[in-house]
C-alpha cells in the first residue's frame, strides 16, 4: 500500500538536468509561482516529476541561494545551532537566509 515513487512513472526523465529544463523551470515559476510541485512539470512542458522539479528550483535555480564559502559568522551560527539541534538541517537553514539544508549539511 501507500504512494508510488514519483519518478516511476513511464515516460519521465531522471538524470542530470539540461540547461533547456532549467530555463522551462525557471520562466515557468517567475511567470506562474510553483503552485503545485505535482502539476507543475506538465504545464512548464517538463517531462519531470515535481518532486524533481520542487527539489532543482529549491537546492540550484531559486535566485536568493547564496554561493561560494560561508562567512565566519555564517560559520559560527551553524556550530552554535549544531550543538543545539543536531543533525537538523532544514531547522538551521532557516537561520541562514539563502543557503539550502543540502549545502549546510555538506
Amino acid at each position: 500500500m501507500g504512494r508510488s515513487p514519483c519518478c516511476d512513472e513511464n515516460g519521465l526523465k531522471k538524470g542530470p538536468w539540461t540547461p533547456e529544463e532549467d530555463q522551462k523551470l525557471v520562466q515557468y515559476i517567475q511567470k506562474h509561482g510553483h503552485g503545485s510541485w505535482r502539476a507543475l512539470p506538465k504545464l512548464a512542458g517538463l517531462n519531470r516529476c515535481g518532486k524533481s522539479c520542487r527539489l532543482r528550483w529549491t537546492n540550484y535555480l531559486r535566485p536568493d541561494i547564496k554561493r561560494g564559502k560561508f562567512s565566519p559568522e555564517e560559520e559560527q551560527t551553524i556550530l552554535h545551532l549544531h550543538s543545539i539541534l543536531g543533525n537538523k538541517w532544514a531547522a538551521i537553514s532557516t537561520h541562514l537566509p539563502g543557503r539550502t539544508d543540502n549545502e549546510i549539511k555538506n
